[in-house]
Order: structure tokens, then C-alpha cells, then sequence
């Protein structure tokens, strides 16, 4: 019995963390600097921005991570791929710009999206209160059933997060193949030998919100951080 327990755990932290290090593996799996590439992830970005005329859309590095603002309307890369000249950098920047196509075009899901954006924050900042007060209630109020209750509700709360993620994986996808993909191959901006990585990389960032979301059911201090 110990051991079915053991296998259970396992295969729970496999489902949680096992889609992150899959993404963050093939990220860094194409991520080598290639001198034969003609610019970096941040000018294909532009060039991408400009001639598909998004008129007021901008590219900037940040260390956030890499997303499309759809208020802003800014397409923000994270450092190696603003700056990188790899087939990561690449499928990254042109999947980011692809958001920023959708946003143009006004895919529903998208506006959904954004729509649900402020109150999944919302939700990830009760089950941050939830969780950091649950040895206080224990303490004074000394009901374990309240605490149980209060703990089940949190995870529900993050639950209903990776719910939203997996409601808008169509958008992600799009952005990856219905967008990015057809751009890179008739554009000619990868050499045909490297489009099965780009694939790679297009498929990883597609999952990486829901990869960051199973991992948020169990970021507890995460949460706590937040509230400071």
C-alpha cells in the first residue's frame, strides 16, 4: 500500500511539473546563437509588426516573461529571445506578434481572455488569503473542519485558473500554428532543416501558460509574497 501511495505522488508531481520541464527543455534545446540568422528575435518581431501594418503595436525586452500586452499592445520579449539569434528566439517573437495578430483581428477567445485576465488575478490573490490565513482561523477559531473547508476552496480558486488556461489553449495554438508558423515557412525566415524545431518551440510556448498554471497549484508562497 505504501507503495501504490508512493506511485500516486509520483505520478501527481509528474502531471504538475513534468509539462514546465518539458517546455523549458525544448526551449533551451534550440536556444543555440545562430551567426546565420540576419537578426535577432526583437527585429523579426518589428519587421513581423510592420508589415503586417499593426499600426501603434511596439516590441520591448522585459524580464516578465515573453506575452503580448494586449492593453499596452506591446510585445514584450524576455532578454535571450529580444536579443537572440536562434531558432527559439525566433518561433518565440513570431508567436508573441501572432497574439498581436489575433488582437487585430479580434479572435473571440482572445477577448475572452483578456476580459478573464483581472479576475483570474483576483481569484489567485483570495486563494493567496485563503491559504495564508488558514493557521490563523485553526489557531483561534480551533475548527479543523473550517480549515479543511478553507483549504479545499483556495485550491478551487487556483483550479479555476488553469481551467481558464485550458479554455483558451485554442488561442495559444493559433498563435503558434494558425499564425506564427505559416509566417516563418512563407516568409522564408527559417532555413527549411530548422521548421521541425521551430515546430517544437511553437508547440512549447503554446503550453507554457497552462505548464505555469499546474505548477501555481501548488506555489504557495508564491502567494503569500503577493499579499506582502
Amino acid at each position: 500500500m505504501p507503495i501504490l501511495i508512493i506511485l500516486g505522488v509520483l505520478a501527481l508531481l509528474a502531471l504538475i511539473f513534468g509539462p514546465q520541464v518539458w517546455v523549458k527543455a525544448q526551449m533551451r534545446r534550440h536556444a543555440l546563437e545562430r551567426s546565420d540568422f540576419p537578426g535577432t528575435g526583437g527585429e523579426l518581431a518589428e519587421h513581423l509588426i510592420e508589415r503586417a501594418g499593426l499600426s501603434g503595436v511596439t516590441v520591448e525586452a522585459t524580464d516578465r516573461g515573453d506575452h503580448y500586452d494586449p492593453i499596452d499592445r506591446v510585445v514584450r520579449l524576455s532578454p535571450d529571445v529580444h536579443g537572440g539569434r536562434s531558432v527559439t528566439a525566433v518561433a518565440v517573437a513570431a508567436h508573441e506578434v501572432g497574439h498581436a495578430l489575433q488582437h487585430r483581428d479580434g479572435h473571440p477567445l482572445l477577448l475572452w481572455r483578456i476580459k478573464m485576465a483581472h479576475g483570474a488575478q483576483a481569484l489567485e490573490i483570495a486563494a493567496g488569503i485563503l491559504f495564508a490565513t488558514a493557521p490563523l482561523v485553526l489557531a483561534f477559531v480551533h475548527s479543523l473542519p473550517l480549515v479543511i473547508l478553507q483549504i479545499v476552496t483556495a485550491v478551487a480558486l487556483l483550479a479555476s485558473r488553469l481551467v481558464m488556461h485550458l479554455l483558451t489553449l485554442p488561442v495559444e495554438f493559433d498563435a503558434s500554428f494558425g499564425r506564427a508558423l505559416p509566417i516563418l515557412e512563407k516568409g522564408g525566415y527559417l532555413p527549411p532543416a530548422d521548421l521541425p524545431a521551430a515546430k517544437s518551440v511553437l508547440k512549447a510556448a503554446a503550453l507554457t501558460y497552462v505548464a505555469a498554471a499546474l505548477v501555481t497549484l501548488l506555489d504557495v508562497t508564491r502567494l503569500i509574497r503577493i499579499l506582502r
